[in-house]
């Protein structure tokens, strides 16, 4: 077995009632950290591999959340920060791709 990785909480019952019994044990605070973090790359992975499969897109979500509260924010705080840099900074609606700057006295005259 390898291993293991960071489940869902309801894996072990889905495991379960499938006539099979699941090996799991609770991670403890810094091995959670590292696991939502390894846990984030896999969804990501998905999600890239994928046709933008917007169930591999929730999952990320779903890690998103669970990386907020071990930060100690919850969704709503989350959800205040994105808007308030979306605010400040815009989001990507424009599709703007930046290429580096040209020196101050170039754009004048251009």
């Amino acid at each position: 077995m390898s291993q293991g990785k960071l489940v869902r909480d309801k894996i072990p019952q889905i495991i379960r009632s499938k006539g099979q019994e699941p090996v799991t044990y609770p991670a403890t605070t810094e091995e959670y950290a590292v696991r939502l973090r390894d846990k984030l790359r896999e969804e990501v992975e998905e999600f890239l591999a994928s046709d933008n499969d917007l169930e591999e897109l929730a999952d990320i979500l779903e890690v998103l959340y669970a990386l907020a509260e071990q930060a100690g924010a919850d969704r709503q705080q989350l959800e205040k920060l994105r808007a308030v840099k979306a605010e400040e900074r815009g989001g990507f609606a424009d599709r703007i791709i930046w290429s580096g700057n040209r020196p101050a006295d170039a754009a004048i005259g251009a």
